[in-house]
């Protein structure tokens, strides 16, 4: 077979899960709220169910990945176990707990000439996802798309790809038992990059694609696509240290925002100090997070005060290690502070520890991030922690859906208008 023609039989393929979708989507719309929750519920015990199945897809997928010497951060956003498995199956479960936000009336009002109009949230249709390594976004991407009525086109990374087809297994399973369409959740079963490309001219298909993934996905996705994109960009995320602040209470969050797990896009990659408390603050947090196994990357102030840091480049500033370095820096105040953070950031998640509330205040309003913290870690930048039950991604762009994407940013609106026979003059 040419290369044409194994693209062409791709692209057929591709075609025939669009239009699978489509007509799933339809259905979906009108399923009621109970169909929808059943679906959930019984998609989480068979992932419960199929734990010990789904586990030794994922030790396939682990043992190709450490073959092609995948970083021990990515490995640890692939790896799967009991405690994860089942922190999946239970955000299924919170996702069905949570108020089904379709058919619910946003407004209403009535005009003179008698119009009774209502704006009332519908489902988004086919929502195209596409994302690297971290099999629980299968879940989450197929259990919030349940929630909401879509229908849902998944492609995983390739590196995740014998977990994801197990994980959607377990999915399309629960939905059947709800009597639901089991083609509202599809994974792309092919490795082949070509297949991204493909979905993202799908026009006909899919209404809209939430790429989640590193910078080149993200740009590859927003430079390519035919239909709107809800970007997850990468989280150079950013904590800073005010000289007002409590410094126990400091140490113990900048350890956890950067070490609690370091490949997730919540955990921190830049610490920020003010000049005015470094020499007294930064010693013993720089000396915790040496102790965490965190290497520290410094500019030049910082290094007169540890010796063990190595000089932090311009690059750095803006890098998302997904990794136990971490970049620090000091700077003059709030003020320097929220310019460092606009200028390098990316806009996901950032945090101030301070017991002076003015400065909390400025800081919360001058960030230009999608989640802004004030003495918390920046790994609360989730949609679970945000009493979600799951995310698909923290939308980074200023037009909504922004920040944590859940349930109810997944749905649209109509406008219902009632008449009685009212014609335009």
């Amino acid at each position: 077979m040419t290369v044409l023609e194994t693209t062409n039989d791709l692209y057929a393929e591709m075609r025939a899960i669009g239009a699978q979708a489509r007509h799933a989507a339809a259905l979906m719309a009108r399923a009621t709220p109970a169909q929808k929750t059943a679906a959930l519920q019984a998609a989480a015990a068979a992932i419960r169910a199929r734990g010990a199945a789904i586990l030794e897809e994922n030790r396939i997928d682990l043992a190709d990945a450490r073959q092609h010497a995948l970083s021990a951060a990515l490995l640890d956003r692939l790896a799967l176990d009991d405690k994860r498995l089942e922190a999946m199956a239970g955000g299924l479960e919170e996702v069905a707990a949570l108020p089904d936000p379709v058919g619910k009336e946003l407004a209403r009002w009535r005009r003179p000439n008698g119009l009774d109009i209502a704006r009332v949230t519908v489902p988004l249709g086919v929502i195209g996802i596409i994302y690297e390594s971290r099999p629980n976004v299968t879940a989450d991407a197929g259990g919030l798309s349940l929630r909401t009525g879509n229908a849902a086109i998944l492609r995983g990374g390739s590196e995740s790809f014998h977990s994801s087809r197990a994980i959607v297994a377990a999915l399309r399973s629960g939905i059947r038992q709800a009597n639901l369409p089991e083609d509202a959740v599809q994974l792309v079963p092919t490795r082949d990059r070509a297949a991204v490309g493909m979905m993202l001219t799908l026009t006909e298909y899919i209404d809209v694609i939430v790429p989640r993934g590193g910078r080149s996905l993200i740009e590859r996705v927003q430079r390519e696509s035919r239909m709107p994109v809800i970007a997850h960009l990468e989280g150079v995320c950013h904590v800073y240290v005010d000289r007002a602040a409590d410094l126990a209470k400091a140490r113990h969050i900048v350890v956890n925002a950067k070490m609690r797990r370091t490949g997730v896009c919540g955990a921190a990659e830049t610490l920020l100090v003010d000049r005015a408390a470094a020499a007294t603050m930064l010693p013993p947090i720089l000396a915790d997070l040496h102790q965490a196994g965190c290497e520290i990357r410094g500019d030049e102030e910082v290094r007169a005060l540890d010796p063990a840091a190595v000089p932090a480049s311009e690059a750095d500033w803006s890098t998302e290690y997904l990794d136990a370095i971490l970049s620090v820096g000091v700077v003059d105040g709030v003020e320097g502070a929220i310019g460092h953070i606009n200028r390098y950031g990316s806009h996901h998640t950032d945090a101030i520890v301070t017991e002076d509330k003015a400065a909390a205040e400025r800081f919360l309003a001058e960030i230009d991030s999608a989640i802004v913290l004030h003495n918390a870690s920046t790994q609360f930048g989730d949609g679970g922690e945000f009493g979600m039950g799951a995310e698909i991604g923290i939308s980074t762009g200023r037009l909504p859906p922004r920040g944590p994407v859940g349930a109810e940013q997944l749905v649209s609106y109509k406008y219902i208008v009632r008449g009685d026979g009212q014609v335009r003059p």
